[in-house]
């Protein structure tokens, strides 16, 4: 994440000074290094500095707030503590320093800030931030969201979603005309970054995908993309536990991975279904359990799958 994040500000403001603000121990500034010889460290913990200054050896640090400037127009990054008295911090307010007043006092700033993954995009919204909001993903891990000044983002891009293992970026500027109808030979459960970034759509209409609702994320398709794992469909049913029992059964199903959204009692706790299941057929295989329409006309439906891998 720390090259990513490198890369993506040298090629934005590739002869500007990085202040890192919060630079602890020296991790970002490290990655930096490795593209530009115009950084600074700053940090108000002299502990972590002296670790830094012995990480990174003659890089300019300096003991300081990163609530009080000390540089004009340096591109600043920084990365607040999110975690307090051993628990994490989940309201951007209460992180250190808090983001409303990094955004606050570095307004109008070249900004790089990262964030908790499952922060609020209102939240950052009504604070006034006018940036794009990324999120990152590792090997179907969101490792965490990053939010970007507008002189630092792509024109017009408020959302984007990146899957570093895989080289691949979308964007809500993206097209996203993707159609919504029936389950076709596979399901695909989208990286985790795509959902969290709300760009399901445009993932579809990328790889030649459709939706099974226009509110679950779950897609659908008769080609799996190459190198996506997916869910090959042997069986759709009308769920409930007796039929899906029955119908693994008759599969030979003996371990079961289970993916539910949109079935709240199935949601809750899907390590109970498998243990009341009781299979003891030969086969892994997979079930996706989601809810397809709304109000009075939702239906849960179960696929019985062969998973790719």
């Amino acid at each position: 994440m720390a090259r990513h994040r490198a890369n993506r500000i040298s090629t934005a403001a590739p002869d500007a000074v990085v202040h890192d603000v919060t630079c602890s121990i020296g991790t970002e500034l490290a990655a930096l290094t490795e593209l530009t010889d115009r950084v600074l460290g700053g940090d108000l913990d002299p502990v972590r500095l002296a670790m830094a200054r012995h990480n990174l050896g003659g890089i300019a640090l300096v003991r300081a707030d990163a609530l009080t400037p000390v540089t004009r127009d340096a591109v600043v990054l920084a990365d607040p503590g999110r975690r307090g008295g051993g628990r994490r911090r989940f309201d951007p307010a209460d992180y250190q320093p808090a983001l409303d007043r990094l955004l606050e006092v570095y307004a109008g700033r070249d900004l790089v800030v990262k964030a908790a993954p499952g922060i609020d995009f209102d939240k950052i919204w009504m604070l006034g931030f006018q940036g794009e909001i990324e999120i990152t993903s590792w090997r179907d891990s969101v490792r965490e969201a990053c939010l970007w000044s507008p002189g630092l983002a792509a024109p017009g891009v408020r959302r984007r979603a990146t899957i570093l293992d895989r080289g691949e970026q979308l964007t809500d500027v993206d097209p996203d005309d993707c159609d919504v109808r029936p389950a076709g030979r596979w399901i695909i459960d989208p990286d985790g970054a795509v959902v969290r970034a709300g760009l399901v759509r445009q993932y579809a209409t990328r790889h030649g995908l459709w939706q099974l609702d226009p509110d679950i994320a779950y897609l659908s398709g008769d080609r799996l993309p190459d190198g996506i794992r997916g869910f090959e469909v042997l069986e759709e049913l009308s769920y409930s536990e007796k039929r899906l029992r029955q119908a693994l059964v008759a599969h030979d199903c003996g371990a079961l991975e289970i993916l539910v959204r949109g079935v709240r009692d199935v949601q809750a706790d899907p390590d109970g279904l498998r243990r009341r299941l009781r299979l003891r057929g030969r086969l892994r295989l997979s079930v996706v359990i989601t809810r397809i329409g709304s109000g009075t006309a939702a239906r849960p439906i179960a696929f019985v799958c062969q998973p790719s891998r």
